[in-house]
């Protein structure tokens, strides 16, 4: 995740890496291995209250969904629960990459400046509190939400409709699929969402490590963004960091789904 956000934040004129492979190399040898976990403290703070609130809201849109129809959700509702839970998740998940994201292009930002002072955490978060209030932590949220409700919609609802397909096959309960078929699923509704929606990810990760103070950032908002992305280096600069993306989204999703899954038909079996 610390490779692809620096890919994308990059200076498309003057970039501090030539890729995936240079990226890595340069980050292990100036900051060590510990480079490659830069930010981590606030995802590791706020992961679990965020993806309680994820599966929490998916939960609650179903069945909002189910009781507004027949009680049992459609495979194009599993989408709309999705899209739903994009939207809530958004707010949990926002100021948690906004911290990550400025933390993890603080390499980027010393290489321009050599003389820039790298705060750690706390101060960062102070500093955005600081300078914009309340508002502080939701620095790119109008780009979370942007990726998150269609990304989710294509997450959530692809996982259901794999299952549901994997059961009507094999004339089974989706709590009868191993973790294997699971794991499966999981991983490709992973890679579907970011493959479909990577370049919204572009745009959230620019919009996110820009400048805290409003008036020195580059990207103000998700319009501004798009143009500018595209004037600075074509249809090319909304993939940036596609690969390591890509590397870490089908094991990490593929676990992920599987687990609560799993979790989830365990705790209904009690």
């Amino acid at each position: 995740d610390t490779l692809k956000v620096r890919l994308q934040a990059q200076s498309i004129a003057n970039p501090v890496y030539n890729g995936l492979v240079d990226c890595f190399k340069k980050t292990v040898s100036k900051e060590g291995i510990k480079g490659l976990y830069k930010g981590m403290s606030s995802p590791l703070v706020g992961q679990m209250a965020f993806r309680a609130t994820l599966f929490s809201a998916l939960a609650q849109s179903k069945l909002f969904l189910a009781s507004q129809g027949t009680g049992k959700l459609s495979q194009p509702e599993f989408f709309v629960a999705g899209a739903m839970t994009g939207a809530a998740a958004s707010f949990a998940e926002g100021p948690i990459d906004f911290y990550k994201s400025q933390m993890q292009v603080q390499a980027i930002k010393h290489a321009e400046n050599p003389s820039m002072k790298q705060p750690n955490m706390m101060e960062t978060v102070k500093r955005s509190f600081a300078l914009n209030g309340v508002k502080g932590p939701f620095q790119g949220l109008g780009a979370t939400l942007l990726r998150n409700i269609p990304a989710n919609a294509v997450y959530f609802g692809s996982f259901e409709c794999f299952k549901g397909m994997a059961c009507e096959q094999y004339n089974c309960k989706t709590s009868d699929l191993s973790v294997g078929a699971l794991f499966g699923m999981g991983g490709l509704a992973g890679s579907l969402y970011w493959a479909l929606l990577f370049p919204a990810d572009v745009i959230k990760s620019k919009m996110m490590s820009d400048a805290i103070a409003y008036p020195d950032r580059k990207y103000k908002t998700i319009l501004s963004s798009i143009q500018g992305l595209y004037k600075e280096g074509g249809i090319a600069c909304f993939y940036r960091g596609f690969m390591p993306c890509m590397l870490r989204s089908t094991p990490a999703n593929g676990i992920m789904l599987m687990t609560v899954d799993k979790v989830r038909n365990y705790i209904d079996s009690l």
